[in-house]
């Protein structure tokens, strides 16, 4: 097993105008697979098998990882408990401290005939003010669900968490060249813009937003648009895919500034996950892992080990034999799970980085007394 080097986290305390406290008694997210925790699964949509899962829950967990994810290291870091998905309806899910309505496969603009999942933002948000609602009417019943549902108080105190954007820009290169990509972006961000207003209009105050990674460094996106060397960049990442997140990043950090213009009684932060992901690829080596863009799940072995018809875990017949897309040895040592999504390991690191405050705008470093109960 690789040893991954020790994070050590310095932190200078100075007084930021509207940085975030993480004193939050709940938490709402939405987004897409990045942290989704059950939600496409539950809708019976796609199944997941093992070795998903294998890491820490030891079973397939309705996560896109061998693990954890980004938002789960971010609820042991508030000292909350892993969200349960909106959809999951067995075995007495608590919402107590949140919810979450991210599903895999989701985009920002309202999802088409072809999309892997119904659940666009917009449905997410509606799914929410479902929530809330439903929630409202049976606490006016009594205390008995108490303990399973968000106190009423907790809507406007809580924190609201977005992941979302990625399969937008990645589902237009299949159809769109990078021009009209670029030019599809300020139409994705007033969609996103309308439900960050019907959450506003909700009562919702606290709003922490990620940016989108670098497609272009993801075994499925190298695969596809990356077969001629001269459309990489040096870590060998499709240029044109990141250029976009780029873009779209950029237009993303201005938007959550005018809306932090907008709404004066609210906190607004937006969280810079490209560089952070990016930094990890460049620097895979030095912070203990082996391979940067390899799939540790996947069929076809080096360079990628990925392969569109078969994903991770499932069995199919390819080219008239039977064949299986298994796990490395050691999903640690990859940053990559299984060509689209972040390991564990990652997902460890990446949340580090988030934490020490200095990826985000407005930065937090001077509210950091919750770092003493970090579990990881």
């Amino acid at each position: 097993m690789a040893s991954k080097p020790y994070i050590l986290l310095v932190f200078i305390f100075l007084p930021f105008a509207n940085s975030i406290h993480f004193k939050f008694p709940s938490i709402f997210n939405f987004g897409d697979s990045n942290s989704d925790t059950g939600e496409l699964i539950s809708a019976g949509i796609e199944s997941l098998e093992p070795p998903h899962g294998q890491i820490y829950f030891q079973t397939p967990s309705g996560r896109y990882c061998d693990g954890r994810l980004i938002i789960d290291f971010l609820m042991d870091a508030m000292d909350l408990p892993f969200l349960n998905a909106y959809l999951d309806s067995i075995g007495l899910p608590s919402f107590h401290k949140g919810c979450n309505f991210a599903a895999a496969g989701s985009t920002i603009q309202p999802a088409t005939a072809q999309s892997v999942s119904p659940f666009s933002f917009g449905v997410q948000v509606a799914q929410f003010v479902r929530f809330k609602a439903r929630v409202l009417e049976l606490l006016a019943k009594g205390k008995r669900l108490g303990k399973y549902l968000p106190a009423q108080d907790y809507f406007q105190k809580a924190l609201y968490m977005f992941d979302i954007g990625q399969n937008d820009l990645a589902g237009a290169f299949y159809s769109k060249t990078l021009d009209q990509v670029l030019a599809s972006i300020p139409t994705i961000l007033i969609e996103f813009e309308t439900g960050i207003k019907a959450l506003y209009d909700q009562g919702a105050r606290n709003f922490w937003i990620h940016n989108t990674g670098p497609l272009g460094c993801l075994a499925q996106n190298v695969a596809k648009f990356g077969t001629d060397a001269s459309s990489l960049d040096e870590q060998g990442c499709v240029r044109k895919h990141n250029q976009a997140a780029k873009i779209f990043n950029l237009q993303l950090h201005a938007l959550t500034k005018k809306l932090q213009g907008l709404y004066t009684d609210s906190n607004f932060t937006y969280v810079d996950i490209y560089t952070i992901k990016s930094n990890l690829i460049a620097n895979y080596s030095k912070l203990g892992f082996e391979q940067p863009i390899m799939a540790c799940c996947g069929f076809g072995g080096p360079p990628l080990n990925y392969d569109s018809r078969i994903s991770c875990g499932k069995t199919k017949v390819i080219n008239g034999a039977t064949v299986t897309a298994k796990a490395c040895n050691d999903s640690s040592e990859y940053v990559n799970w299984d060509g689209i999504h972040y390991s564990e390991a990652a997902n460890q690191y990446v949340s580090s980085q988030i934490l020490t405050g200095k990826y985000s705008d407005p930065p937090f470093s001077d509210k950091m007394p919750f770092l003493l109960s970090l579990k990881f």
